[in-house]
């Protein structure tokens, strides 16, 4: 897949989620007139993609950020705490939520529609939360496991609709509950409830494994969301923390059965906008990491081909957002043809990790 092709493919996937979150939005008024305004930046934004495109500079439509390395939660498998990207401690030297303020400045200059935040539990940071409240022409998914969300966030959720808090879950209560601690299940069924009160549109994220593929991609647990008013699920693959679980990443199989279940489910709940990360490989021509499809920025300002890829050699507080996207490291990436090689399960850049590590050299 050519360049062209690709912004091509990544702008129409751009359009079918906000299509999509139309629809998921019509009983929704305000949500509605958000997703409408979204609209036309989005269509903006495509604009100013293509533009870079033929300037020379592709630009991809995500951006995933890392604003914290805390958490307060330990959760079994994570891929973050087994790299040291977390821990319990407030960590020294993240970026401020002025240098954050920053980045999505520049995002949204250069026409990034979508930045996940993430950590570490993102929910930590009402700084940069506060400051993402303040770019409406970007849409912000939270990743968060529950447990800071407050009467102050849920007031700030339903006042900034850019603002798309994504509640982590891993299926029933005890596959939750068995991975992320005891009592998150509820916390978040809770945390559902009144989200839905307040008419926010919400989603959830889904950590994807061998163990619990059947149970999460069936209509019975989409169903149990749908009835709780979550109106986003995003699947997420697992990618192996180390290499003795890496019998629990899905493989080409499962991937498949994952596409056919996700189209199925598409059309028996029309309201739902369903997403995986990182996606199909096939259709996008390769994985669509370091810059291709979507970049990360860790909490220190590291900028990496992938959050599961945690390797750099630029940091954003030294250069700007157009500069880190055609780092050294991404461009090794994308002309040794590592991102587009074939791999069994997880994901390329872990498959392939010491390749990288050199690269970065």
């Amino acid at each position: 897949m050519d360049r062209s092709d690709l912004q091509a493919y990544l702008s129409n996937g751009v359009r079918n989620i906000v299509k999509n979150a139309v629809r998921s939005t019509l009983s929704d008024p305000a949500g509605t007139a958000f997703i409408m305004k979204f609209s036309a930046s989005s269509a903006k934004a495509s604009a100013k993609r293509e533009k870079l495109e033929e300037e020379g500079t592709h630009v991809p439509p995500f951006l995933i950020a890392s604003i914290t390395s805390s958490c307060n939660l330990h959760c079994k498998g994570c891929y973050s705490r087994q790299n040291h990207a977390t821990s319990d401690c407030a960590p020294k030297n993240q970026l401020s939520g002025d240098e954050w303020k920053r980045i999505f400045s520049e995002a949204e200059e250069l026409g990034i529609s979508f930045v996940l935040l993430a950590g570490g539990e993102p929910l930590m940071r009402r700084d940069v939360i506060g400051a993402a409240a303040e770019f409406p022409g970007i849409i912000f998914p939270i990743f968060t496991n529950g447990v800071f969300v407050s009467e102050d966030y849920f007031d700030l959720f339903a006042k900034h609709r850019n603002l798309v808090p994504v509640l982590s879950i891993e299926g029933d209560r005890d596959a939750t509950d068995s991975r992320r601690g005891e009592g998150i299940y509820d916390r978040q069924m809770r945390n559902m409830e009144r989200l839905k009160k307040s008419g926010v549109l919400f989603g959830a994220s889904v950590t994807v494994t061998k163990e619990n593929l059947d149970m999460v991609m069936s209509g019975e647990f989409i169903r149990s969301l749908s009835d709780m008013g979550c109106r986003l699920v995003i699947f997420v693959e697992y990618v192996p923390a180390d290499r003795t679980t890496a019998d629990l990443a899905p493989d080409d199989a499962d991937r498949e059965f994952m596409e056919q279940r996700t189209s199925a489910i598409s059309g028996e709940f029309p309201d739902m906008i369903l997403l995986s990360f990182p996606g199909d490989e096939k259709s996008s021509g390769g994985c669509l990491a370091a810059g291709r499809g979507f970049f990360h920025i860790n909490s220190h300002g590291d900028a990496e081909p992938c959050p599961f890829s945690p390797y750099s050699d630029t940091n954003i507080r030294d250069t700007t957002l157009r500069k880190a996207l055609d780092s050294g490291l991404f461009r090794r990436l994308h002309d040794s043809g590592v991102l587009f090689s074939e791999h069994t399960g997880g994901c390329v850049l872990f498959q392939h990790e010491e390749f990288v590590k050199s690269a970065v050299k």
